[in-house]
């Protein structure tokens, strides 16, 4: 693998940093496929709990790489379908994770940079971090980016961003949904960022996976009876599970669970 993506594992937490800063961390075929190797390696790595993906650099990730738009304005039909169908699934990988993702953003993220943060579980920014959705003023749409987007700041939020092309800040991104927390520089974002880890380091690493596969299942559902029996089911499952007895059994015996003890 080439210095495009870099990769560090820690004491359960694994790291993947976008690695192009003197093309703004900007994608390209390249880093797409490199990207997607990193997400698969970490999600399967028994070794690695949370995942941080970082960049280095002024920015976060400015979306398409410009040389390679223009490399991809002469490709046809087919061509353009088969370089947007493997940013989708590397989105894909991201978002499907069974293990928790935090995005550490310090800097600007356009197009698909704002793709990859709502493809994220949590996302912290800096207060100089900016944001935007600007397809539309190359003539184009945020089509692949957009399941996650909108599944991050609603469908009228969308409207005005996808729409106007507009930038807006840390601060509103916050506001509507796209970061959950924002700091002021990047001493307090690498602060932020470890005090989340640690919170996730703290819970079953099972049960993690389970809890995200759960709010897959019953998000923007309505509650039927399938979804309570379902719901049930799971409980039960979890429950009975070694991670759910030693969990259940360190809370009544008022030690740290096994999974603790691996990190801490």
């Amino acid at each position: 693998m080439s210095e495009t993506i870099l990769t560090e594992i820690d004491n359960g937490l694994g790291i993947i940093t976008l690695n192009r800063p003197e093309r703004h961390n900007a994608f390209d075929d390249a880093l797409i496929r490199e990207l997607s190797e990193s997400l698969v390696k970490m999600d399967t790595d028994a070794d690695v709990r949370v995942v941080v993906l970082s960049s280095t650099g002024k920015s976060f990730c400015a979306g398409a790489d410009l040389n390679w738009m223009k490399k991809a304005a002469g490709y046809s039909a087919e061509e353009t379908q088969r370089d947007a169908v493997e940013l989708a699934g590397m989105l894909r990988l991201l978002n499907d994770m069974k293990k928790p993702t935090v995005a550490r953003v310090q800097g600007p993220a356009y197009g698909g940079g704002v793709g990859l943060v709502a493809a994220c579980d949590i996302a912290i920014a800096a207060f100089d971090a900016q944001f935007a959705l600007t397809e539309v003023k190359l003539g184009i749409i945020p089509a692949v980016i957009s399941p996650y987007v909108i599944g991050a700041i609603g469908e009228r939020k969308a409207r005005r961003y996808m729409l106007t092309a507009e930038r807006f800040s840390a601060a509103e991104a916050y506001r509507i949904g796209l970061v959950h927390e924002i700091v002021p520089g990047e001493a307090e974002l690498d602060e932020a960022v470890g005090e989340i880890v640690d919170a996730l380091l703290a819970n079953g690493p099972a049960a993690l996976g389970e809890c995200k596969a759960l709010i897959k299942a019953v998000a923007n559902r309505p509650i039927t009876s399938d979804i309570i029996v379902d719901t049930a089911k799971r409980i039960a499952r979890v429950r009975a599970s070694a991670e759910g007895r030693e969990g259940m059994a360190a809370f009544l015996e008022k030690r740290k669970p096994s999974w603790m003890s691996k990190t801490n």
